[in-house]
């Protein structure tokens, strides 16, 4: 303890600029315990806006705010701007935005960092729509729209999109044109410019070439994903050149002059069902049995399996009929991040195929990895999976959920949100926080708990007719709900922010043309409704 001392005094004999930029140095785990050493070193931390910054974001497992010129972002300013969300996030407090109609019904539509798109066959256009506040003191919301131009001739074969705002990138998988010894052209494109990527080695490569019966493609089978350099699609239901049906997951570095690409071929047998990119190097595959876990960097140009993990168990003949994943985030490749695998159940005489959503730790995956080399080695498609009941019960935290409800698990870092009850009726709007740091504070007492409740313990026991283990119960969250409630088809979540996709049936008198009785037809009124937790 003397010597401890000794070394903190001698710290403390050189001037405060410099004190401070030693501690810059450290990381965030070591700035908290050189707060313990001494009331002198604890103080020197707690005034500089800087340390106490990084310090916030590794609690709230949170990712610096981008600059944007001319606006103020002063590191106090950052911090104060921080710690107001994550009370008004805790308190489930927001500023509601006057709603705002989309001027085109959407369809097939997805999200990326609350920009909806969705294609407009009438204008041979993909629309993107991102609602906007007019300023700061106004409920007004200002409604940014751009597009896609499509060609006539292209519009046609266009089989598939998707886009990322933090890659700036369109990506459009076409049908080949007849002729051709491929099955598909991907094409890269700049979201906010409409032309090639600048970044792109390419502006366009091939899928499935000389891979597949040209003749037998289903182009209703397609699932995408991007994360950083890489993009992927999953072919599913091809029917092979040679004979057999087979589903084809290929992927690209599309930033690579290298043109890097690979193409795993998986066992219809198995039903995979979904992929998602875990880390910049990391693919989650999943299909009616397990997870799969692939590496991008151990083989080049191929995917290298890594570990297998088991789904919870079903009674006979009940199956997984559809498996999907939250989005990943671009930023979260350097965060940890929560993922909902949400499952939905058929077979038996289920009228209704129930689904259940499990959460899940990204790093708690990466981590499981080691896990499975120590107790089977290198992972291949012979050797057996991790056990869901190794896994699966103390690293999940499970929900039974309605089916095909797109209001559920929006994701940010540990935070989700989902509106609860009756879809055809206003439901409130559950904000879950699983970040363990805030959890254990919680628990201590340390802080306003407002309105939340605490969720921990509790073994999950399976619904005796489907699952023969129990479901996730280990990881612990804190709760807290809406009073107020919302009708909505959709929604998307941000770091700060929750867009509703909501609607409004509005009654319009029609007139006959030639006489007769007029009458009342029902128009359903689309828009955003914007909740700001700041």
């Amino acid at each position: 303890m003397n010597q401890v001392h000794h070394i903190a005094t001698r710290l403390l004999d050189f001037p405060m600029e410099i004190i401070l930029d030693i501690l810059s140095h450290l990381d965030v785990h070591d700035l908290v315990r050189a707060r313990r050493v001494c009331n002198d070193i604890r103080q020197a931390i707690d005034s500089s806006s800087e340390l106490l910054y990084s310090m916030d974001l590794e609690y709230f497992n949170a990712t610096p705010v981008p600059s944007i010129p001319g606006s103020d972002y002063s590191i106090p300013t950052l911090r104060k701007s921080l710690l107001q969300s994550e009370s008004a996030w805790q308190k489930a407090e927001y500023s509601k935005r006057n709603p705002i109609a989309i001027p085109h019904p959407p369809s097939m539509h997805q999200w990326s960092c609350g920009v909806l798109g969705f294609p407009v066959e009438s204008l041979q256009q993909i629309m993107f729509f991102q609602p906007q506040l007019a300023d700061g003191h106004s409920n007004t919301i200002n409604l940014r729209q751009w597009s896609c131009q499509l060609d006539s001739a292209a519009a046609l074969r266009l089989v598939h999109y998707n886009f990322s705002v933090a890659e700036d990138l369109v990506t459009l998988v076409f049908r080949a044109p007849s002729g051709r010894s491929h099955a598909y052209d991907v094409i890269f494109r700049s979201l906010s410019e409409d032309k090639v990527h600048r970044e792109a080695a390419f502006p366009s490569v091939k899928a499935l070439d000389n891979e597949v019966d040209l003749e037998l493609l289903d182009p209703y089978t397609l699932r995408s994903s991007i994360l950083g350099d890489y993009y992927g699609v999953l072919f599913r239901n091809v029917n092979k050149a040679n004979g057999g049906v087979a589903d084809c997951l290929q992927i690209w570095n599309w930033k690579s002059k290298d043109t890097f690409q690979c193409l795993e071929v998986f066992d219809p047998a198995c039903k995979t069902m979904n992929f998602s990119s875990l880390t910049n190097e990391r693919i989650l595959v999943v299909n009616a049995r397990e997870l799969l876990l692939y590496s991008l960097v151990h083989a080049p140009n191929a995917l290298q399996l890594t570990a297998k993990f088991s789904l919870p168990a079903l009674h006979s003949p009940f199956e997984y009929a559809c498996i999907g994943f939250s989005p990943i985030p671009s930023h979260a490749c350097a965060h940890n991040q929560m993922i909902a695998l949400s499952m939905d159940i058929s077979g038996g005489s289920l009228t209704k195929n129930p689904c259940f959503t499990s959460y899940v730790e990204r790093n708690t995956l990466l981590q499981l990895e080691s896990t499975y080399v120590s107790c089977y080695g290198k992972a291949t498609e012979d050797s057996p999976n991790l056990p869901w009941s190794s896994w699966g019960p103390n690293h999940t935290r499970s929900f039974e959920e309605s089916s095909f409800d797109p209001c559920k698990h929006s994701v940010i870092g540990f935070r989700t949100a989902s509106l609860v009850g009756n879809q055809n009726s206003k439901r409130p709007l559950c904000i879950r926080d699983f970040n363990p740091h805030r959890v254990v504070d919680f628990k201590a007492g340390n802080g306003t708990k407002w309105n939340q409740r605490l969720v921990e313990g509790g073994e999950i026991l399976p619904n005796s007719n489907l699952f023969l283990e129990p479901l996730g119960s280990g990881l612990p969250y804190l709760e807290t709900t809406t009073e107020e409630k919302f009708l909505s088809t959709d929604m998307t979540m941000e770091v700060n922010r929750v867009t509703l996709l909501s609607f409004e049936v509005m009654n319009a008198i029609r007139m006959p043309n030639a006489g007769g009785q007029s009458f009342v037809e029902h128009e359903l009124m689309q828009g955003f409704e914007v909740l700001d937790f700041e």
